[in-house]
């Protein structure tokens, strides 16, 4: 199984949360940088560890400070070997920690790094699901999209239409969201990833708890009861996807 977005440079024992991921059966994990700082956090995580991997991005939270320095050193940052993907990079008007204009202009900026660089771009987005889509939609048809820690069922349309990863994080499980549920279910088998956005939203098995890689399984599960899936089946498709979209060895 693998953990396609979590922050491990959150956790002071990445080694000890990396232990208990591979005894859960998570044996590859990709570490996510939101500022020039945390990207290259991310990438000494990467060289410190095996089957550890990084997408590298700027946060639309931070979008009010990024200057094109910033966005030099991360088009720096994203040669590096372990370095797989852009972002997460997109835009929030949910919690507008950054003015829209500027949270714009610097997901503009790192989509057309991800065409750049031929990496696929993985975007956060809340309550800003029509000008996500619009950015989204101009990028050409070949770069790869990941929608993480999907939570609009408003986006599901347009990712079928576009092709587009959809990716499922803890809040899959919680009882008071089957929309999410819905949308699992009718994800093709060749699009749907599992993550766990990790030290957020553990899932319902473990909520409460500060949520780390291991329990990418407890959203797994829930995933397979969605789909009418068997667990195995399930995770043997999660982890060809990852590989494919992320260019994972």
């Amino acid at each position: 199984m693998i953990d396609t977005h979590a922050h491990l440079d959150a956790f002071e024992d990445p080694a000890e949360i990396l232990g208990r991921a591979r005894e859960a059966g998570v044996g590859r994990v990709i570490t996510v940088g939101t500022t020039v700082e945390s990207c290259r956090a991310s990438l000494q995580l990467c060289e410190q560890h095996d089957g550890v991997f990084a997408a590298l991005g700027l946060h639309p939270h931070e979008a009010g400070g990024v200057s094109e320095q910033d966005l030099d050193d991360l088009r720096e940052l994203l040669t590096h070997p372990k370095a797989l993907a852009v972002g997460e990079t997109g835009l929030d008007y949910y919690r507008d920690l950054a003015p829209r204009d500027l949270q714009a202009e610097s997901f503009r900026a790192q989509a057309e790094l991800a065409v750049e660089l031929a990496k696929p771009v993985v975007v956060h987005t809340r309550a800003a699901d029509e000008d996500t889509v619009a950015t989204l939609r101009a990028l050409p048809q070949e770069t790869p999209v990941v929608l993480h820690c999907f939570s609009s069922a408003a986006l599901l349309e347009p990712a079928l239409e576009h092709g587009w990863y959809v990716s499922f994080a803890g809040n899959l499980t919680y009882p008071k969201a089957p929309e999410l549920r819905w949308a699992a279910a009718r994800v093709p088998a060749d699009r749907l990833l599992l993550e766990t956005d990790c030290p957020y939203l553990a899932p319902q098995a473990v909520r409460g708890k500060r949520n780390e890689p291991a329990y990418v399984v407890h959203t797994l599960a829930v995933a397979a009861e969605a789909r009418g899936a068997e667990v195995d089946a399930l995770e043997t498709e999660v982890e060809a996807n990852a590989a494919a979209v992320f260019g994972l060895p």
